[in-house]
């Protein structure tokens, strides 16, 4: 019997649907899972009738608890690992994918999964839901990110208190310091990603690639410039053959 995806899609409308599937490792990122997330979504990015994406984590106790460290060393050296990982860069994919992403996260989001969320454009979380990036105890430091995208997202200080510690925080807590968009009953998760998916599906052809492009281009720039930057990307025609670049 050929085993279960490790990744599950299903297409609804115009959003994708990404479910990280290894329930029995908390969701936890193997090589494969890597590889297999990586190809759906290069198929999202390619298919014209994908308007939006939803990642989410299957069963009850985590959206993704990490990378695998069963594998940690596993590579048959640093170098190969490195460039595996240059290769196929599923967290600069994400950053460039030009559809919203929507992180619908219950449970644990530790580590390289707190990361992926990170990496998303809207966070909805269960009231069950636990951020933590605890690299910083076992012995190295977020490297999927994280260290560049938390205090991008939330402030400076908090962003520092939770890589340094290790230590995990609440969903409560993440809507408080701005980590979440919105915090839901569990029950709720999947109609309330639903709706904000099925929303932004909706925005005219372009609208969402063209702000994605606009936010992200000008994050790193003086503001002057960043603004020439928004002023070209808004003088483009809003139409179904607008093309970010």
């Amino acid at each position: 019997m050929a085993n279960p995806p490790l990744v599950l899609y299903d297409k609804r409308g115009p959003v994708a649907w990404l479910t990280l599937n290894r329930p029995a490792a908390l969701n936890a990122v193997s090589l494969a899972m890597r590889d297999e997330l990586w190809g759906l979504l290069l198929a999202v990015r390619d298919d014209p009738d994908v308007r939006a994406v939803v990642l989410r984590g299957a069963g009850e106790q985590a959206f993704c608890a990490g990378a695998d460290v069963k594998e940690f060393g596993s590579a048959p050296s640093l170098v190969a690992a490195r460039r595996a990982r240059r290769e196929r860069d599923l967290w600069g994919l994400m950053l460039a994918l030009d559809k919203p992403l929507v992180a619908a996260i219950h449970g644990w989001a530790l580590g390289a999964g707190c990361e992926m969320s990170l990496l998303c454009d809207i966070r909805v979380a269960a009231d069950d839901a636990r951020f933590g990036l605890p690299e910083v105890t076992l012995g190295y430091i977020p490297s999927a990110g994280g260290t560049q995208t938390l205090p991008r997202i939330i402030p400076r200080g908090p962003a520092l208190q939770m890589i340094l510690s290790g230590e995990p925080i609440t969903a409560a807590e993440a809507l408080r310091v701005g980590l979440i968009h919105q915090l839901v009953p569990r029950a709720e998760l999947e109609a309330t990603a639903e709706q904000i998916a099925a929303r932004l599906a909706a925005l005219r052809p372009g609208y969402a690639a063209a702000i994605k492009r606009a936010v992200g281009d000008g994050l790193d720039l003086p503001l002057p410039l960043a603004l020439a930057r928004e002023a070209a990307i808004a003088a483009r025609p809003a139409t179904s053959s607008f093309q970010p670049g």
